[in-house]
């Protein structure tokens, strides 16, 4: 064997069509295009959306709804979590860093503490906002609420 015998293996490779290269070749007259119309032409460009002149869908559908862009959006952590990260780690204090530790959140997400479930750690709890339920649930246990 040689660079001078070398081939590709059998079967590995195509003939391309050589279109438009007369009647001959089987392939000439409309190049497999069809007949007429504007795929038929050089220079066609389909443009996105056009549906042949028939009123596109995204211009006959109306518009609806809005962002609004003072939404803020909170990881929400149920108290019954805040629970069992007590019990598992001793803890007495639970605050952002450690719920980053734990892999509740990452650092840019903002932290709702809600009232699901039940608590019975006497806890200092640290987050962005909580909800009434989850408020009352950890005074009243003697818990402290400490808004970032």
């Amino acid at each position: 064997m040689n660079l001078s015998n070398l081939k590709p293996a059998e079967g590995s490779t195509k003939t391309r069509k050589r279109i438009g290269r007369g009647p001959g070749s089987g392939l000439g007259g409309t190049s497999t295009r069809g007949h007429k119309g504007a795929k038929s032409r050089s220079g066609y460009k389909n443009k996105i959306g056009f549906e042949g002149g028939q009123m596109p869908i995204q211009r006959r559908l109306p518009k609806f709804g809005f962002k609004n862009i003072n939404r803020v959006e909170y990881k929400a952590i149920n108290i019954d979590t805040l629970q069992q990260m007590a019990e598992a780690k001793q803890l007495t204090k639970i605050g952002i860093n450690e719920l980053m530790e734990a892999g509740f959140i990452s650092s840019s997400q903002l932290v709702k503490i809600l009232g699901n479930g039940s608590l019975t750690a006497k806890l200092e709890v640290e987050a962005h906002a909580f909800s009434k339920s989850a408020e009352a649930a950890i005074q009243a246990v003697g818990g402290t609420v400490v808004k970032l």
